[in-house]
């Protein structure tokens, strides 16, 4: 017999802090060391509240209120309730909820009308799966589906009008909801369209893929790529879920859940050192999947945000997880020549990321002219002022500044480049 489901929360104060590439910027949800090992010890799962409050600094220490075990019918869950007042949603973390979790999803869907968006790799996996879990919990939800092509080069405004005429084919009105199946492209897409379709409408998103899971649990960006650069047509449109059914990883392919792993080091690298030697310990478990260590991994990271710009690695070739790991070694020997950091965390890094079969120096085809023109047109440049993350002191600890000297900067990109 499963046992009762029981709750409480655990408040977290969100920081804004630095991810670990040179271009970008990134606020996570980060356990305290000793509190979060002392939760995620447990065998049982727990149901974790987050506070997100503007103006929160990065020294500003979390508290960790209370947390009790839950169980539904006999398959474990964690529940982060991501706390944003009218706009809180749940993310919900474990295996086999599309299948053992009957009205999960359908809890969520407010009107009586749905649109699935996924992509043809996805579809003959999870589409079926997807469909049975809105209907499971009510029958009356009428489903559609919109298969989309697979990769990067279509993140573009051009998908998101598929959206668009198939939710206006359907005659979806404003209680409808969209339900994003796929990666962080699927769930940037259906997000931005939700968010564009009658002023607003409401979405799930369904990450499969490790990245999305790590870095699309909280936060509520979307968009789309425009010629000139990645996701600078966008909205922040919050889900009114996030499931994460970690057996979606079974099919992924090895490249693409390494690529993921990216995001956990970095979260490690910048906010908690002994996150990141229980990686450098445990990486190994992870390579070959272990349930349990993934399991951890995904509870440690969520959620983790930044975008390192793909576009100067070609992000037609390069996965973002493997982009993300070039800029945290280009951070990190930015950090190690301004005399923030001891060398030994720059070693560390570039050990645990190799370990890991991530590259960490940029293709032979980059220049410091392309590093910087990149830089120039980030969405996170104010003022005219180029903001970097930077390691500095411990490691697990960053600064978010532009205050530095631009000879460092320099430096760093002739030491990674040709010229």
């Amino acid at each position: 017999m499963a046992a009762a489901a029981s709750f409480s929360s655990i408040n977290i104060r969100q920081k804004q802090y630095c991810c670990s590439s040179p271009w970008t910027c990134a606020s996570s949800i980060l356990f305290s060391n000793n509190q979060s090992r002392a939760l995620l010890s447990k065998k049982s799962p727990f149901v974790v509240r987050v506070k997100m409050e503007k103006g929160a600094v990065m020294d500003e220490e979390e508290r960790l209120m209370s947390a009790t075990e839950s169980e539904n019918n006999g398959y474990s869950m964690i529940t982060v309730n991501v706390d944003l007042g009218p706009r809180s949603y749940p993310v919900y973390i474990g295996s086999g909820l599309l299948d053992h979790q009957p009205g999960l999803l359908s809890r969520h869907v407010v009107g009586k009308q749905a649109l699935i968006v996924t992509n043809n790799k996805i579809a003959p996996l999870f589409l079926d799966k997807t469909v049975n879990a809105l209907k499971q919990g009510n029958p009356q939800i009428s489903v559609d589906t919109l298969i989309l092509p697979d990769g990067e080069q279509f993140k573009n405004i051009e998908s998101v009008m598929k959206v668009f005429d198939a939710a206006i084919e359907a005659r979806m009105d404003r209680r409808c909801t969209f339900v994003a199946v796929g990666g962080g492209v699927v769930g940037d897409i259906c997000g931005y369209a939700a968010a564009s379709y009658l002023r607003g409408v409401n979405y799930i998103h369904i990450p499969t893929t490790f990245m999305s899971q790590v870095d699309s649990s909280v936060g509520g960006k979307t968009g789309v790529n425009y010629r000139v650069g990645k996701n600078l047509i966008g909205a922040i449109h919050q889900p009114q879920c996030v499931v994460v059914d970690t057996h979606t990883l079974n099919y992924l392919p090895n490249r693409e859940l390494v690529s993921g792993f990216a995001e956990s080091i970095k979260c490690g690298m910048v906010r908690d050192g002994q996150y990141f030697e229980w990686i450098e310990n445990n990486l190994q478990a992870l390579l070959e999947r272990d349930p349990k260590a993934v399991a951890y991994a995904i509870k440690r990271s969520c959620e983790i945000k930044g975008r390192l710009s793909e576009t100067i690695c070609g992000y037609g070739n390069w996965l973002h997880g493997e982009a993300v790991a070039v800029g945290m070694v280009m951070a990190a020997e930015m950090s190690y020549r301004l005399g923030w950091i001891d060398h030994s965390i720059v070693k560390r890094l570039k050990n645990v990321l190799q370990r890991a079969k991530l590259p960490v120096t940029p293709p032979p085809t980059m220049t410091v002219e392309m590093f910087k023109s990149d830089m120039a047109v980030d969405k996170k440049v104010a003022d005219g002022m180029l903001r970097l993350v930077l390691l500095k002191g411990s490691l697990g600890s960053c600064v978010f500044t532009g205050n530095f000297e631009q000879k460092a900067l320099h430096q760093t990109l002739l030491a990674f480049t040709n010229s």
